[in-house]
């Protein structure tokens, strides 16, 4: 099957008070239609940066290389109005906290009406654009959507904002969906009605999504394949049950360890990564890994690693795979 999204040698870099730091380095992908890819990592780690890119939300002082191509189209050569045009059509996307992101002076269905009229190739009168958006809210399960579309941001719940914010990005059937940390500040139970409406969604509207998040368990339950962001670059990418089976490099060993489960002894202090995450600043040279490694070899430190292919569809960014690899094809 053709990529809907295609991202290839990605890298984004910003400003610094000596040169440039690098957030994004060499960061490839694809998703295909009606996907869903899971990109995990620490905070930091380049996964939110990755999607504003693909968003062309970039800050003006950022410097974006590598391609990304949507439906065929290179994004990042897009003058800005038609990037404009693609986003909330094509390409929409969802964030952690939507107080940040809703006006608080406009009522929400207002906001998901302006939504709709701005990438209407028609006049929309005021009757039909509210009908729109009472449909978006009814989709997104808000009770009672005639009447809570008058309602403003801060008269709703945390969870019911969060509705209204996927309400806005899929009103217009985007191809994509781009959803980042989309139930972290919801308490359990809501954080599973949210993941539940997401997947309803995606099946009904045929979305494909790329669904960020810092939290392995949550991307077990809704994506088909994960991609583990660290230090800027995926060092691993492979179908969800493969990656969390037989996951290949160090750091996603120490992921999955640090995660507690029912058969954990309570009296063992919990597993850790030794070390504190990799800044902006170390992507130099090497395996940024490399200083938290406890598998390191002499090469780690000298040279940038390849993705290889461990086994079909599992890729790994790591030296000690390599060097395994070539001994075992000699």
């Amino acid at each position: 099957m053709s990529s809907l999204l295609a991202v290839q040698q990605l890298e984004v870099e910003f400003p610094a008070p000596h040169g440039r730091l690098a957030a994004v380095r060499e960061v490839s992908f694809e998703i295909a239609p009606g996907e869903v890819l899971g990109l995990v990592g620490e905070s930091g780690s380049g996964k939110s940066v990755t999607a504003l890119a693909v968003m062309g939300l970039l800050p003006e002082s950022a410097r974006a290389a590598g391609y990304i191509r949507l439906e065929g189209r290179e994004l990042l050569a897009l003058p800005a109005a038609e990037m404009r045009k693609l986003r909330g059509s094509r390409l929409a996307m969802i964030f952690q906290e939507p107080m940040t992101a809703l006006n608080p002076v406009m009522r929400i269905g207002d906001q998901i009406a302006e939504a709709v009229a701005a990438h209407s190739e028609q006049r929309l009168s005021a009757s039909e654009l509210r009908r729109r958006a009472i449909e978006a809210l009814r989709e997104v399960a808000i009770p009672e959507p005639e009447r809570r579309w008058r309602d403003y941001p801060h008269q709703l719940s945390g969870g019911q904002r969060q509705r209204v914010m996927i309400a806005m990005a899929i009103v217009n059937r985007p191809a994509l969906l781009i959803a980042d940390e989309p139930s972290t500040a919801l308490d359990v139970t809501v954080q599973a009605q949210i993941l539940e409406l997401l997947a309803q969604l995606r099946q009904r509207l045929g979305l494909a999504m790329l669904f960020i998040s810092h939290d392995l368990a949550v991307v077990s339950q809704v994506a088909q394949r994960v991609a583990v962001m660290y230090g800027g670059s995926i060092v691993e990418s492979a179908p969800v049950r493969e990656l969390f089976l037989r996951p290949a490099h160090p750091y996603t060993h120490g992921l999955l360890a640090s995660v507690p489960t029912l058969a954990s002894d309570r009296r063992q202090p919990l597993r850790t990564i030794a070390g504190a995450a990799a800044s902006a600043s170390a992507l130099t040279s090497g395996c940024v890994f490399e200083p938290r490694c406890e598998f390191r070899i002499a090469q780690c430190a000298t040279a940038f690693p390849p993705l290889l292919e461990v086994s079909p569809g599992h890729w790994a960014r790591c030296p000690v795979i390599s060097d395994r690899l070539a001994r075992k094809r000699t």
